[in-house]
């Protein structure tokens, strides 16, 4: 199924919630799941240090270092499961894909705060390939000037939503903790840092 364009005002929103075929996304997952060092990255609130709540990774080209909350993060090498995936990516997106940040979600306790994909390495209207993997949570979007304007979309095992345009500029967006019971789940998006 080829993805299909999303009706949301001010956004650039694109949605295959079978990107993968679920034995791919099956292997995937139980290979990342193990091959991954996945650590606590400490993440900088309102002028205070805090442990992230996931697990993650940044991982890319030697040149791919980003800048995030205050923190600088240097890539770890890609592991071979994601190579095949970074180029059907990049071949069927046009886009050139230099890293991935995975976030791997224990349980429902485990989140992502409101925000954008907006920091300068990015570039004013980024293109972010967000691949799902394992239990399906919901992810929800708000315009950052037009209350009222918002979307939610479940994503889950082997989907793709791809964010681009205008979407990081208009938009914040979140992961939120939900009570009740949900299996683990890994998310990565890949995107394009321009070296600084």
């Amino acid at each position: 199924m080829p993805l299909q364009r999303l009706p949301l005002e001010d956004a650039e929103l694109a949605f295959d919630p079978h990107w993968l075929a679920r034995e791919d996304a099956d292997a995937l997952f139980a290979a990342l799941r193990q091959g991954i060092d996945w650590e606590v990255h400490r993440i900088r609130l309102f002028g205070r240090e805090h442990d992230s709540p996931r697990l993650s990774s940044w991982i890319g080209d030697a040149e791919a270092r980003y800048r995030y909350s205050g923190a600088l993060f240097e890539p770890r090498p890609w592991p071979a499961a994601l190579l095949p995936v970074r180029a059907r990516l990049s071949a069927e997106l046009g886009a050139r894909f230099n890293s991935v940040l995975a976030n791997r979600y224990r349980d429902g306790r485990d989140a992502m705060g409101w925000h954008s994909d907006d920091e300068p390495e990015l570039g004013p209207a980024p293109t972010i390939a967000s691949l799902s993997l394992g239990a399906p949570r919901r992810f929800a979007l708000k315009h950052r000037r037009r209350d009222g304007l918002k979307a939610a979309l479940e994503l889950g095992h082997g989907s793709l939503l791809v964010m681009a345009g205008p979407t990081q500029a208009n938009y914040r967006h979140a992961l939120p903790r939900t009570a009740r019971p949900v299996g683990e789940r890994i998310n990565l998006t890949f995107r394009a840092i321009r070296p600084r």
